[in-house]
């Protein structure tokens, strides 16, 4: 083995390594049943932070205006429990946040079905708490959706 191709699989990183040496991940969803492209399809990184952020900027004018009576500061810890809320509410009941509809987005359960109040509320509360959003399987599924059996999915 030349030492190049040591450090080439070393830099790229294990998932490389795996698919140089044949293994085959398939696409995101695919272990799901989920399709590869469009609607049913795992959402995509960047429609899930632009949802995410226009929920925050939802929670962030309703927690200036309402809550923290003009206080800038004190707005962000209100919008934090202000998203909470929101979440719970509208993904127990629709099925989106106001930022998921926009972008085209739907939290579903593993199964394809709604997801439970339960459910809903666990993920809420993990998303609140940021660091499980930030964990990743190879489907693109955050902790917090691997726990609560979701799956945020194309409209």
């Amino acid at each position: 083995m030349d030492n190049r191709d040591a450090i080439g699989s070393w830099m790229s990183g294990p998932r490389a390594a795996a698919e140089d040496a044949g293994v085959d991940f398939g696409y995101r969803g695919q272990r799901l049943g989920l399709p590869q492209y469009g609607p049913g399809s795992v959402a995509r990184f960047g429609r899930r932070i632009g949802a995410l952020l226009v929920d925050w900027a939802l929670c962030m004018l309703i927690a200036y205006g309402l809550l923290a009576r003009g206080d800038w500061h004190a707005s962000g810890n209100w919008a934090l429990g202000v998203l909470l809320v929101l979440s719970v509410i509208t993904v127990g009941t629709a099925g989106f946040t106001p930022g998921k509809r926009l972008f085209g987005l739907r939290v579903v359960s593993e199964d394809g079905g709604r997801i439970g109040v339960g459910r809903v509320l666990v993920r809420s509360v993990l998303l609140c708490l940021a660091v499980p959003a930030l964990v990743w399987d190879r489907d693109g599924r955050g902790l917090h959706d691997r726990l609560a059996r979701a799956v945020q999915v194309r409209i």
